[in-house]
């Protein structure tokens, strides 16, 4: 997962949408395999002549890592081939691809992050969550460890780098907020996406956008141990991280055949759960070339990817309509989000 692409800016998506019309991406940056329009495409022929059978192309939010090791346990255990789907998963070219692609119909699905979804819905661009991945926040505030910093309030006189998004500006000041403290005595500044050197050369206090299962992982393994502060502690809702996202388009063509795939991509990461070793090297297997993976940090990844993923009272990709109006409230009430966004209009639970 890569954070540059959370919650980026609407009006990118919106102003990139005619410049999608007539192409897709590949991980390359040329034209994708089957750019033709996801929605309308025609199904893939079996082998022999048979009946054709239905594609389904998704699109990633980053790199493979961890976090999509129950996508390639279904294509390599053949859930996706049991459910009667050929799936075709992608790596965008960009980081901000995937859920304008969705959008203007070049592939199916994308996986993106449930503010985002509602952002986009804020400025008129029809796509909509169809389950939910990673169940809770996995960018969290982050601090030397042992420092002086325990609590967000602490953070009064301090600097806090932030990569270049207003939403980690608004979870930031809630937090500190939330703690008892005043957000504006804490200097809040854009260092891109240099996080970890930020952090780790004392250039800020703070760092909000990094993950507990990249950042953190890479910071501790570099000699530069963090402690993280989870936001849905401090005011911030309890968003789903990770979200698979289609089309409104898109769902009234293909709702059946998207709801078979969650079905698989559910049996996935049941797989990842009773055999993450396994699972980890089916991930390595298709990692990409220009950003090759370190087992050891996947690995940890994973330890932490798991119990995130996971509700032992809703079956994988459950959503809760609570959490779509408190996450919508949120955003409204930070000045992200306009009031005529209603959370209902953001998700879809395919089994209704």
């Amino acid at each position: 997962m890569r954070k540059p692409l959370l919650f980026a800016f609407p009006m990118l998506i919106a102003a990139a949408l005619l410049a999608l019309g007539g192409c897709g991406s590949s991980p390359g940056g040329g034209a994708a395999p089957n750019a033709g329009n996801a929605v309308n495409a025609g199904a893939g022929e079996q082998a022999g002549g048979g009946a054709p059978t239905p594609k389904i192309s998704l699109m990633l939010d980053w790199y493979p890592n961890a976090v999509h090791s129950f996508l390639y346990a279904a294509e390599a255990q053949g859930y996706f081939a049991k459910a009667g789907l050929d799936v075709d998963i992608r790596m965008p070219a960009d980081t901000n691809d995937a859920l304008k692609l969705v959008a203007a119909g070049k592939v199916d699905l994308a996986l993106t992050y449930q503010p985002q979804v509602l952002m986009a819905r804020g400025e008129h661009i029809p796509v909509k969550s169809i389950a939910a991945i990673v169940r809770h926040p996995l960018n969290h505030l982050m601090v030397p460890a042992g420092g002086g910093v325990r609590s967000p309030k602490d953070l009064a006189g301090k600097t806090i780098g932030f990569s270049s998004i207003p939403l980690y500006e608004a979870m930031a000041r809630t937090m500190i907020k939330q703690d008892g403290g005043d957000p504006d005595a804490a200097k809040l500044v854009d260092v891109g996406y240099d996080l970890i050197p930020a952090i780790s050369t004392g250039k800020v206090d703070a760092i909000i956008g990094g993950f507990i299962n990249h950042e953190q992982l890479i910071l501790d393994k570099d000699g530069h141990p963090v402690d993280s502060l989870d936001p849905a502690a401090y005011g911030v809702p309890d968003y789903y991280e990770l979200v698979l996202a289609a089309s409104d388009d898109g769902l009234k063509a293909k709702r059946e055949l998207f709801a078979k795939f969650v079905r698989a991509a559910a049996e996935g990461q049941r797989y990842v759960e009773a055999h993450p070793d396994d699972a980890l090297k089916t991930l390595l297997a298709h990692e990409d070339g220009g950003s090759p993976l370190d087992p050891a940090i996947e690995a940890k990844s994973l330890d932490i990817l798991l119990p995130l993923m996971t509700d032992k009272d809703a079956p994988f990709g459950a959503q809760d309509p609570a959490s779509w109006d408190r996450v919508n409230a949120w955003l409204a009430d930070n000045g992200l989000l306009g009031s005529d966004v209603k959370a209902a209009d953001a998700f879809v639970r395919l089994a209704d």
